[in-house]
């Protein structure tokens, strides 16, 4: 079993970030390169969650090697803490070789890779392919160049910071640094910035996560909270489809002024392809026939202009596409929860769906998961899993809460987690510890992790589920998981008392922290920063739970949904009509979907049998013209040498009666009426030489 975990590991957590970038992303409609560069940021973040519990528990082992080693060390010896107290321990808890052990030598390489081309993503390619992702440039060297000029600053201030630095250090004779040292101070920069913006985050999640599946049990909350989002969303809708419009009579005037011999007219041919299929129609039909563009005198456009209106196509069209995806997923989680609401004082608990999934059903899940066992899990055991779900979320949170605050004490232990991992380290239960260690870092990751997709910075970063999140979004997603992992795993090894800098111990370090290399080069951070501003998540947790922040967007004009404010229930009464419209508009069209089937069901068969009938009629009616036709021709062109004019004129009228409202061409009496009162109207003759219908109606009063 020598690695088989690592590579079980590595291949689980390579599928689990496809798959949620599937759901994000689009993998038909967006640049391949923002894919692969999004999945492989996403990949090695995780990745680096879900090994580190392996790496935990091979130290382990190799400080028992260790310990067995040295069975009977001296006085003076160095070894302290719970290691002094563990050197006999061999003798009666032997170091057996967990069944996750890794070879030595292969977990300091894979953790160099892995750590160093995340940072490359995230402080380096990332960056320029968000501005190349977003550039309206029409060529690929355009697009780079726009994306140097964007990034330049970018590059520029950190070069500058790095270049002070290196000059200080060259001109400080106490100062001696060598390419380690250098190295440790860059990565401790980095983890600085990532650690700031951790205990952020962690402190929101902390908080929210446990009161949003609190809030979920209770009743009506989630329905109130729909009503609120579709009057927002409704809103945000309205405003995308007026931008789009605005952006598609630019467009417009574009590709009038524009002509086919046009230099830039590959350009504009280019935004055309961008925009949505009825606007291509409509600019398509408008086009005029070729004309050359020096016949008139006319201000065209530049290509930087162009390449300014082929951005604001993208970013309008998505943004449409995303509002119209999001809106009709809302109408659905709205009138299912409505659904739910009104079964809950079923008396035959059995659920009872207002309107019928559009996609079919798997009949295994359809089998399994009928109407009762619906019913019995929606409207009594979800609300009851939501609350003890909350309630062991919540104890998670306070675990770590006070953890936070008192990992730096080590003697005594206060941090529960280096509490449960030392009572685990002493009988060297392997799996309880890297059960423990995967539980710990894996709920710190879901806090972390779940509000960078929940945050959104107006529509300059948000994450929308259902393939609607554009590639800026995916890209600058994959540079915040890069940035916060490291950190998250060095406050989680230190949280555990893995970390020697935080312990104090002369122990064997795990091979993530021997990589960070030793922090004593910069005591501040290693003794200040690292230790106590971890201890900030106690405010952010309170103000997370006073829901400070959304009061202040409040008061800024960002509506946010609070119970206790009368905005809330406008827009709650808002979206509730406009779900109550849309919903009467589904009842509707499936009224008319349903009768329109009843009649086809009802009458089908007959109209079938009467349009058979009305084809072989048909088809007799025009033989029986044809030969006619023949026989009165033939007798006509035979007596034409013989006769006079009159005769020809009596032949006609000979020919006069046999029309189409004989009875001899159609057996249907509703067809032959219907026709004769179109085609052939009833007239009588007025004096004055005037004829008129005999009917009071108008002439085309039966169409």
């Amino acid at each position: 079993m020598s690695g088989a975990a690592l590579g079980l590991e590595i291949v689980f957590v390579f599928f689990l970030a496809l798959f949620l970038l599937h759901r994000y992303g689009d993998f038909k409609k967006q640049h391949r390169l923002v894919i692969v560069g999004t999945l492989l940021a996403w990949y090695l973040c995780f990745l680096i969650v879900f090994i580190l519990p392996l790496d935990v528990s091979t130290t382990i082992y190799n400080r028992c090697k260790h310990a067995a080693a040295n069975s009977s060390p001296p006085e003076n010896s160095n070894i302290t803490g719970i290691y002094a107290a563990a050197t006999p321990v061999p003798s009666q808890y032997p170091c057996f070789m967990p069944w996750s052990y890794i070879p030595d030598g292969i977990m300091p390489i894979f953790w160099r890779v892995v750590y160093w081309t995340s940072q490359f993503l995230t402080w380096i390619l990332l960056p320029f392919m968000q501005s190349y992702a977003r550039s309206g440039g029409f060529s690929i060297t355009g697009k780079i160049k726009t994306a140097l000029i964007e990034n330049a600053i970018y590059y520029g201030t950190y070069l500058l910071i790095f270049g002070a630095f290196l000059i200080y250090v060259a001109v400080n004779p106490h100062l001696h640094l060598e390419w380690n040292q250098l190295q440790t101070i860059g990565i401790a920069a980095a983890n600085t910035w990532g650690l700031f913006l951790l205990v952020l985050l962690l402190g929101y999640g902390l908080v929210e996560i446990p009161r949003s599946y609190w809030n979920g049990a209770k009743r009506g909350y989630l329905l109130m909270k729909t009503y609120f989002k579709a009057a927002k969303l409704m809103t945000e809708k309205a405003d995308a489809e007026e931008t789009l419009e605005d952006v598609m009579e630019e467009v417009r005037k574009v590709n009038e002024s524009i002509k086919y011999n046009h230099p830039l007219r590959k350009c504009v041919d280019t935004i055309l392809k961008k925009c949505p299929t009825e606007y291509q129609e409509k600019m398509g039909r408008n086009m005029d026939d070729y004309e050359d563009f020096d016949e008139k005198h006319n201000t065209y456009p530049s290509e930087k202009s162009l390449v300014k209106l082929h951005k604001q196509v993208i970013y309008s069209v998505q943004r449409h596409r995303r509002t119209q995806v999001q809106w009709r997923i809302l109408l659905e989680q709205a009138f299912y929860l409505e659904d739910v609401a009104k079964n809950e004082t079923s008396a035959t608990r059995q659920f009872v769906h207002t309107f019928q999934s559009p996609e079919p059903e798997n009949k295994f899940i359809q089998y399994f998961y009928n109407p009762t066992v619906e019913w019995y899990w929606e409207c009594l055991l979800r609300p009851w899993f939501y609350r003890i779900l909350a309630m062991v979320l919540s104890v998670f949170s306070v675990i770590v809460v006070w953890s936070e605050c008192t990992f730096f004490s080590t003697t005594p232990v206060l941090s529960l987690f280096a509490v449960f991992i030392q009572l685990a380290e002493k009988t060297y239960n392997y799996i309880y510890i890297e059960i423990a260690c995967f539980l710990s870092i894996f709920f710190l990751s879901i806090c972390v992790y779940s509000t960078v997709f929940r945050i959104r910075v107006f529509n300059y970063y948000y994450l929308a589920s259902h393939h609607q999140t554009d590639a800026y979004s995916l890209l600058f997603s994959g540079m915040l998981f890069c940035r916060l992992t490291p950190p998250l795993c060095l406050n989680f090894l230190g949280l555990t008392h893995m970390d020697s800098s935080i312990s104090h111990q002369n122990t064997q370090p795990t091979a993530y922290t021997s990589i960070m290399g030793s922090m004593k080069v910069l005591s501040f951070i290693a003794d200040g920063f690292y230790i106590y501003y971890p201890m900030l998540v106690v405010i952010l947790c309170i103000a997370t739970y006073f829901s400070l922040g959304t009061r202040c967007l409040n008061l800024l004009g960002f509506q946010q949904f609070m119970g206790d404010n009368d905005m809330t229930s406008d827009l709650v009464d808002e979206g509730k009509e406009l779900i109550r419209r849309e919903k009467r508009k589904r009842q509707r069209q499936e009224e008319g979907e349903n009768r329109r089937r009843e009649w086809k069901e009802r009458y089908g068969h007959s109209r079938e049998d009467s349009t058979r009938n009305r084809n072989v009629h048909v088809d007799s009616k025009e033989s029986s013209l044809s030969d006619l036709s023949t026989t009165r021709s033939a007798s006509k062109y035979t007596r034409a040498n013989n006769r006079t004019e009159r005769d020809r004129i009596e032949l006609l009228q000979d020919v006069e009666p046999l029309d189409f409202n004989a009875e001899t061409f159609t057996d249907d009496p509703l067809e032959s009426k219907s026709e004769r009162s179109f085609l052939y109207p009833p007239f009588r003759y007025q004096p004055g030489g005037r004829y008129l219908s005999m009917s009071q109606t108008g002439i085309f009063d039966d169409v």
